[in-house]
């Protein structure tokens, strides 16, 4: 289920030639840690096991894309190149360091695999919201929804195999935090993501709609590290999704709304906004409100090791933070209101955003994702938003609290649930 493959195999088979698969493993990415490499990598050994069965080399190679990938190029004598996208700035880097050192007769494509529309066909601008954006997306969906061809067992062999994978070394070779455990409820692989879409769909599609903001109820799809780590493609979860519309329009509609429109707005912004994780790539009212309200006085104000270990006041917000330390998940009502309070306890909005940012990235499965960056800058720098009523610290920011989140569900539970072990 991935157009930049199935387009390199077209490629290779016009031209009667092997086809291999590469992966960089780059030693750090941000504020990614073991738990995120651990999950990676899990699900790359199954996409080596496939890909030995297709005849397909899958090679992984140890350093950044610009000092491994050209000499694999040249040593292999490959004849073009295809890679995937993402919009945020250093994978974009490695994309254009790695065009750089390639030899002019290697021609280099790129296939924008994990959209479903391509992020420069739905729009060439930012969009302003969902609003602006969502006819561009289902306009063409016509066109870009459909279902995929069968990658096939390729039948030009490569004149050496692959080297085996040394998995254990590639583990030791990384350069990152080991103390943010891997997480147990959430099996890495496509085989582990389908199993969990075939779940959702089955057990917690019919509630998705009514009960996807609450968070003591299982309703939501809960794919997203499994579509953040490309182990299950978004168009195949929508292609499953959608053969059930007949019985729970509603829930279907909402789930297209929220990993179609939204996610792709986060592409969007991402993609076209250089400054997508940070307050400068607000809007200018919420520049302006937020420099305002910079001086307020803050009713609380805790440090980043405070935030982190969940010791604040709230048990609301420290259960939410301590379900994504130790889980790798928080509930997705509670991200926004946990963002928002961030803005609300720290000394500055550029604070909060830099602080919400490195717990997300650093705790979260699906961190250091489009989703992620857009989902902070709505809550703290009212992206994709609208200004509402004034009030101290938030300016005209969209304002969240716990006597909301009370009339919303049963928060005692939540918090007995996830709050601090006695």
């Amino acid at each position: 289920d991935n157009w930049a493959l199935l387009y390199a195999q077209r490629l290779a088979l016009k031209q009667e030639l092997p086809l291999h698969v590469c992966f960089c493993l780059v030693p750090k990415f941000l504020d990614a840690t073991i738990r995120h490499y651990g999950f990676m990598l899990k699900g790359l050994q199954e996409v080596a096991k496939e890909c030995a069965e297709l005849n397909i080399s899958f090679h992984l190679l140890l350093g950044y894309p610009k000092d491994v990938l050209p000499a694999f190029v040249v040593e292999h004598g490959v004849g073009g190149l295809v890679t995937d996208f993402c919009p945020l700035r250093l994978p974009r880097q490695w994309v254009e360091d790695v065009r750089e050192r390639l030899s002019e007769d290697v021609p280099f494509a790129q296939v924008d695999a994990h959209n479903i529309v391509p992020c420069w066909v739905t729009s060439p601008k930012q969009e302003y919201s969902a609003w602006t954006i969502r006819s561009k997306i289902h306009a063409q969906l016509p066109e870009f929804l459909t279902e995929f061809p069968s990658v096939i067992r390729h039948p030009h062999s490569p004149s050496c195999p692959a080297q085996p994978i040394a998995w254990e070394a590639c583990y030791s070779s990384l350069q990152v935090d080991r103390t943010v455990e891997e997480v147990e409820w959430a099996t890495p692989g496509t085989a582990a993501g389908l199993a969990v879409l075939h779940s959702f769909i089955t057990e917690r599609l019919k509630f998705f709609s009514s009960h996807r903001n609450d968070p003591n109820k299982a309703a939501l799809s809960n794919l997203s590290p499994w579509l953040h780590f490309g182990q299950v493609s978004t168009q195949r979860a929508i292609l499953e999704v959608q053969k059930h519309r007949s019985k729970y329009k509603d829930s279907v509609d909402v789930f297209v709304e929220e990993a179609v429109v939204r996610r792709e707005l986060s592409e969007n912004f991402c993609y076209y906004n250089e400054n997508y994780d940070s307050v400068q790539g607000a809007y200018d009212w919420a520049q302006t409100t937020l420099k305002l309200h910079a001086k307020d006085k803050r009713p609380f104000l805790y440090k980043l090791q405070e935030l982190e270990q969940g010791t604040t006041h709230d048990p609301l917000w420290n259960a939410a933070q301590l379900q994504m330390v130790r889980e790798g998940k928080m509930h997705g009502f509670l991200r926004m209101y946990w963002a928002k309070k961030i803005l609300e306890w720290t000394n500055s909005p550029e604070e909060a955003l830099r602080f919400a940012i490195y717990l997300n990235d650093r705790y979260e499965l699906d961190g250091r994702d489009p989703n992620g960056y857009v989902g902070c800058l709505w809550s703290i720098c009212g992206i994709h938003d609208h200004g509402w009523g004034e009030r101290a610290v938030f300016g005209k920011i969209r304002y969240m609290n716990y006597a909301g989140c009370k009339r919303k569900f049963d928060v005692g539970q939540f918090e007995r649930r996830y709050g601090p072990c006695t």
